[in-house]
């Protein structure tokens, strides 16, 4: 499969996987899996036919792991604006964690701090690098340092 149709498999599964999987007729269960049986059957009828090897060659390749397949049933692993329960383990996160946006958002987050906007969550990457590449999709990256909750030392 090409590059082009893997970025455009791709996208089409973040769209109906984490935001809009009524809009091909899918419903994710509490934890965002779906039958890939349905999920391949909604994307033909609704004119975007994918085979089950490019879907799971699109899983396999994605660098981020954005997508998971377990016992016939797929789901996005992160970035939902519709609510799913993801059921991930709790982890210490570590000292230092990085957020990764464009200038034109840095007053709004001086003033209003880090917000989830339309998502669940506010992402913060573990490394400068990642952070930086996830600011790039918008613009010229600006990397913010968080100190994690954990870490703080708060005065008595």
């Amino acid at each position: 499969m090409n590059e082009r149709r893997l970025v455009r498999i791709s996208k089409y599964l973040a769209r109906h996987l984490r935001h809009d999987p009524q809009r091909i007729g899918l419903t994710l269960d509490v934890n965002g899996w779906v039958p890939v049986d349905e999920l391949l059957r909604a994307a033909g009828e609704h004119g975007f036919p994918i085979t089950a090897a490019e879907l799971w060659q699109v899983v396999e390749s994605n660098d981020k792991r954005r997508y998971a397949i377990e016992g016939g049933r797929i789901r996005a692993s992160q970035g939902h604006s519709v609510p799913v329960e993801l059921d991930l383990p709790a982890v210490e996160p570590p000292e230092v964690l990085y957020h990764g946006t464009v200038a034109r958002f840095v007053g709004a987050i001086k003033e209003e701090g880090l917000r989830p906007m339309s998502r669940h969550h506010v992402h913060l990457s573990p490394d400068r690098e990642t952070a930086t590449r996830v600011g790039a999709r918008r613009g010229v990256p600006v990397v913010l340092v968080a100190v994690s909750e954990t870490h703080l030392t708060l005065p008595a």
